[in-house]
């Protein structure tokens, strides 16, 4: 199927353009005419997301359309999730994602973590004011490849690099990949702190994660 096949595909539209409803129905009825889930994720959804996060980057898109077309993307994921769990299908990689112990700030946490999932990533998302010790926990039970964190308050982000510390203590830093975002956060913060890779948007995370586990 071409291109322009696709970017014309009903499912395709409805989760670009944010359609939560229609995108659950379609998915719902392709499932029942026997079609493959992971064709129906890897074919459309996926792309129609990254279409999602070009836009963002060309600022045609803004957080809100980013977080209607997340939302869309999640209602259809829902049914096709057990399927793809059933059938043995292995996400691309999985992704433990939270905000940093003392921040309660979720708004960028939620929308990473909605993109991640929409670009073929599992995400075991921890919440907010997530202790080292907690993200070190769920690396080790979830076998994760990726750790994602956030911190919108100058005052904690000093928590990420005690985490990079616990993982270290732990065992898992070998592991995964560390990539750190949120507002008073730079390339150099990372840097600093022996982080992997930094992004300051949700569609850039995608990119940077995608880049993390094909290194």
């Amino acid at each position: 199927m071409s291109e322009t096949n696709i970017a014309e595909h009903p499912l395709y539209i409805a989760v670009l353009e944010g359609d939560a409803p229609t995108a659950k129905r379609l998915t719902q009825e392709a499932l029942d005419a026997g079609a493959n889930p992971q064709d129906l994720l890897s074919v459309f959804m996926i792309p129609a997301m990254d279409e999602v996060g070009r836009l963002f980057e060309a600022n045609e898109y803004f957080v809100p359309e980013l977080l209607i077309a997340a939302r869309a993307m999640k209602g259809a994921m829902e049914l096709i999730r057990p399927l793809l769990v059933e059938g043995g299908a292995e996400p691309i990689a999985r992704v433990v994602i939270g905000t940093v112990r003392g921040d309660l700030h979720d708004i960028g946490k939620n929308l990473v973590a909605a993109m991640l999932e929409g670009g073929g990533f599992e995400v075991i998302d921890l919440g907010v004011d997530v202790s080292p010790e907690k993200f070190a926990a769920a690396v080790k039970e979830h076998k994760a490849q990726i750790v994602a964190m956030s911190a919108l308050l100058t005052t904690t982000m000093p928590g990420m690099k005690s985490i990079i510390e616990t993982l270290v203590t732990e065992g898992v830093r070998e592991q995964v990949k560390v990539m750190i975002g949120g507002a008073p956060v730079t390339q150099r913060y990372a840097d600093e702190i022996g982080a992997d890779a930094f992004s300051d948007n949700a569609s850039g995370a995608v990119r940077t994660a995608r880049s993390l586990v094909t290194a």
